[in-house]
């Protein structure tokens, strides 16, 4: 059987808002100024959980669902990277939130990045961990040990099935991301939101978006326009990073540290992707200090 999901594992009010022709749900604790967590694939803002209430001494933490995923609804659209872009901008237009401070994940990282790229006067600072800094320029760049998965994720005949059938995102890109081994009642919220295969789709289209020797051209410019912005713009900025990492192995670290102004940064110890499931006070306490050394 199932493990039951209680409300005291994620003690949380649901919010929601409703932007275009969807409904966003987010979560939000404390006061003052916002402090926006942006998840990645293919998780939710459970995955900020144990971090939220922390970094919550600082301002006013929010955590939102993308459209499509988490306790968000699940309008019959692409899920491309423009189509999350825009609710997110209409999530923020929505909310009133000006002067952020954005602490961004895998994909979040890129839509939180493209957002200040074309909003900088409404970016007070970003946090980031496991992102994404500048297109691949080729498979030979990808993490070694994820090139095989994500080649068989971006092959139709292959991919469809592995992702919308098998549920492999969850089931196994999740838990290999994460050193320590979820509970049954972890895997029961990061399955919550994608328990039938018709609510799979923007798990499929993410891996599809990954801007790999120029294709999709449309993320390849996006991504090229902001990686440029990021190495220009002076807004402070927290790298958390951890060994051996996924996205953020020891040459992105190093690539931050001599391409990027306004820098600090934080090792973690040993991490993959999935980092606030391994080191979730680490990750909380570092993002509050690093704001309250600005504030």
């Amino acid at each position: 059987m199932s493990p039951t999901i209680r409300r005291e594992d994620f003690p949380f009010e649901s919010r929601f808002v409703e932007v275009l022709d969807a409904r966003l749900h987010y979560i939000e604790v404390g006061q003052g100024r916002p402090i926006l967590f942006i998840h990645g694939s293919p998780t939710w803002s459970y995955v900020w959980r144990n971090i939220l209430p922390i970094v919550a001494e600082q301002g006013r933490a929010i955590a939102v669902d993308l459209v499509g995923m988490g306790r968000s609804s699940k309008p019959e659209i692409l899920y491309r990277f423009a189509d999350h872009a825009a609710y997110l901008d209409a999530f923020i237009q929505a909310l009133g939130l000006s002067n952020l401070t954005l602490v961004l994940h895998d994909w979040g990282s890129a839509l939180g990045f493209h957002y200040g790229c074309r909003h900088p006067d409404h970016v007070r600072a970003m946090a980031f961990f496991e992102a994404i800094f500048a297109p691949v320029p080729g498979w030979g760049a990808f993490p070694r040990e994820a090139r095989a998965t994500f080649q068989s994720f971006r092959d139709l005949k292959r991919g469809l099935p592995l992702i919308i059938e098998q549920n492999a995102m969850i089931e196994e890109v999740l838990p290999a991301g994460i050193r320590r081994k979820l509970s049954d009642t972890e895997m029961a919220f990061y399955r919550e939101p994608f328990l039938e295969p018709k609510d799979r789709a923007p798990l499929w289209r993410w891996p599809n978006e990954i801007p790999i020797a120029g294709q999709p051209a449309d993320v390849h410019s996006v991504i090229s326009d902001y990686s440029a912005w990021l190495k220009k713009t002076e807004i402070p900025k927290l790298l958390l990073h951890a060994s051996p990492g996924g996205l953020t192995d020891e040459r992105a670290v190093e690539w931050c540290r001599n391409s990027l102004r306004n820098l600090t940064t934080v090792g973690l110890g040993e991490g993959r992707h999935y980092l606030q499931e391994d080191h979730p006070e680490f990750i909380g306490r570092s993002i509050a200090s690093w704001i309250r050394a600005f504030d």
